[in-house]
């Protein structure tokens, strides 16, 4: 009988059949990098929560229980680095990855789309997620597999960090993009300068289960009915969002503000829409929604104390696009509030293609037209005001330019439609819209 520790009858088993914990991992480049997008990748749906929790519960929570999972997941690997957290980190990406997979490309969520409240400032912030998600996988599963290097030396330590250090700043600059973009929508519409000015956000169209903003801006409450200028914003069909200020803004453009500001000032009721981005929303997305906010202020107009018969559109860049399509597309009018048209008074499109056609394009913006639009030639013709330029249409503003804009102002003028060109201040384009409502 042995006595250990000063206790008869105990005994201690020999050094060589205790069970030996996992060995270390070093925290590597590598590690490093996985650990970036794995948090990247968790962040991004987290911050889209608020806005699904106020459509549905349920997928809110399963996006909430996913992120917090692949957080701990994180912390364990990046506190204990082992072969084995490693895994776990691999797995909980995994598992992200595959709830993205369900959601988006094979559609099994069938009450809505969960992936469209994150994708409401840029069209494939989900992708970006699933994205960092695959990066995160693959660098945790490299990590737990590989056979580690007993004692690498400072060159070699340097050296990888030299080689992988780009990749992390890319993959940390997607992560907080992302998440940036993904939460937008959760916050709250910025007031205007005017100091008594009147601002209301109202769901104006629900596609496919998904609520849509409309921020309206007037000068003050009560009064006679006021004319109404529906604003779309540019960005290409991809990126922006309703807003005034913040990263939607930023991506489409700096002139909302002021021109909002002008139009109020001249009496005008003010009214930016979110409308569904590509690629998560393919064409003709926008163009439905945009038709669906000029019905919703119609059948709202008592409501919103607008003028229905005074209802004109503007839009910059791909907005002013979707404003001219307005004006000269007469398509149909189904949906939601049955029995209204989406005709316009007047339309103002600023620095706005007049056609998407791919022939004489440079790479970047032939990109662009195809991430939006795709390469059919008739999703291209139709999303094309020169398609369906001619006689009928209200009166128009060219301004400021876009690809064969002066061709569309040519062809509306040969049809009898009035139409202003050139370089547009906001006072110009304020002076026109308010003399062609009145």
């Amino acid at each position: 009988m042995k006595v250990v520790a000063g206790q008869r009858g105990a005994s201690r088993p020999p050094e060589e059949y205790l069970p030996a914990s996992p060995p270390p991992l070093r925290r590597g480049p590598v590690l490093v990098t996985a650990v970036l997008a794995a948090l990247g990748g968790a962040l991004v749906p987290a911050a889209a929560v608020p806005a699904l929790w106020r459509i549905w519960q349920l997928y809110a929570m399963a996006f909430g229980a996913v992120a917090a999972v692949e957080l701990v997941a994180v912390v364990v690997v990046l506190g204990w680095p082992t072969r084995r957290t490693a895994h776990f980190g691999a797995l909980a990406a995994a598992a992200a990855l595959a709830l993205w997979a369900v959601s988006r490309p094979l559609g099994l969520m069938t009450r809505f789309d969960p992936w469209q409240p994150a994708d409401t400032v840029a069209g494939f912030t989900d992708y970006v997620a699933a994205g960092l998600q695959v990066v995160a996988v693959l660098g945790f599963l490299v990590v737990a597999r590989r056979r580690a290097h007993p004692r690498p030396s400072a060159l070699r330590r340097a050296s990888a960090w030299i080689v992988l250090f780009p990749v992390q700043v890319t993959v940390l600059a997607t992560g907080v993009a992302g998440t940036v973009a993904a939460g937008d929508s959760s916050t709250g519409p910025v007031a205007s300068t005017l100091l008594d000015s009147v601002t209301g956000t109202f769901e104006y169209c629900r596609p496919d289960g998904v609520p849509l903003a409309m921020d309206v801006h007037r000068r003050s409450a009560g009064g006679p009915a006021a004319p109404v200028v529906l604003f779309l914003h540019g960005g290409g069909l991809v990126f922006g969002n309703r807003k005034p200020a913040g990263p939607g803004a930023l991506l489409a453009g700096p002139r909302f503000g002021p021109l909002r500001d002008e139009l109020v000032a001249r009496g005008f009721a003010v009214a930016s829409i979110d409308f569904r981005l590509a690629p998560a929303a393919p064409w003709p997305a926008p163009l439905t929604d945009a038709r669906c906010a000029v019905r919703f202020l119609k059948a709202n107009a008592a409501a919103l104390a607008v003028d229905p018969a005074r209802i004109a559109v503007a839009g910059t860049g791909t907005g002013g696009t979707l404003a001219a399509l307005l004006g000269v597309a007469r398509g149909p009018d189904t949906g939601q509030y049955p029995g209204q048209d989406s005709t316009v008074r007047a339309v103002a499109a600023l620095s706005a293609p007049a056609d998407f056609g791919l022939t004489g394009l440079d790479p970047l913006t032939r990109a662009s037209v195809l991430v939006a639009l795709g390469g059919s030639p008739s999703t291209l013709r139709e999303a094309s005001p020169l398609t369906y330029a001619g006689p009928g249409a209200p009166p128009f503003l060219v301004g400021d330019g876009g690809r064969k804009s002066a061709e569309l102002a040519d062809r509306l003028r040969a049809a009898g439609v009035p139409v202003t060109e050139g370089t547009t201040t906001d006072r110009a384009v304020g002076e026109f819209l308010a003399a062609a409502v009145r």
